[in-house]
């Protein structure tokens, strides 16, 4: 059995861009996956940097199988700004900022603080704050600190720990909330 529809296009193909289509013109994400008829589940993930001004906004994962493309975007993404090193992001960490974000029925986008750390960014982070982590999940991809205006960090925090995926902190004084796919925990206030 083949997998390509008549013209040369694969259904899968086919399938990405319809849902991007789709989702572009979805009122919500909620929405979206009845624009499918049938294609099967999507997880987009939307962002953007303060730092850098960049904004990513796609899907990355449909019919139960991540887009290898989209996926290389948001690693590039979520690269340590400071060095430009890019590491590949675990997935697991992706699919928790995306669950939280669709919990939270919020149009706007995360606003990324921290993703991706090289050795030497978090080193020099740990030199000015007793808060980070010398062996944190941000050095292996498996972290991100995420912000949104429409939340507080009581609302992000509390989708994120209902995930059930991975530790949760709260960070009120600076404002934003850390995911990551490491052990179910949470702290901070």
């Amino acid at each position: 059995m083949t997998d390509t529809v008549s013209g040369g296009f694969t259904r899968r193909g086919l399938l990405t861009a319809f849902a991007a289509t789709a989702v572009s013109a979805a009122p919500t994400y909620s929405n979206a996956a009845g624009f499918l008829r049938g294609g099967g589940d999507i997880r987009r993930i939307k962002m953007y940097s303060g730092r850098t001004g960049e904004r990513i906004d796609m899907i990355y994962w449909i019919e139960g199988e991540y887009i290898k493309d989209a996926v290389k975007e948001v690693h590039v993404f979520m690269r340590d700004w400071r060095t430009n090193d890019v590491k590949s992001i675990d997935l697991r960490t992706i699919d928790i900022m995306a669950a939280a974000h669709n919990m939270m029925d919020v149009s706007e986008p995360y606003m990324l603080l921290s993703g991706y750390r090289s050795p030497k960014t978090n080193a020099m982070l740990r030199s000015r704050s007793s808060g980070v982590a010398k062996n944190s999940l941000h050095l292996k991809g498996q972290a991100a600190d995420l912000r949104l205006n429409s939340r507080s960090v009581g609302q992000i925090a509390r989708a994120a720990s209902a995930c059930k995926a991975g530790g949760v902190g709260r960070y009120s004084g600076s404002n934003f909330v850390h995911m990551d796919c490491g052990p179910v925990r949470s702290w901070g206030r």
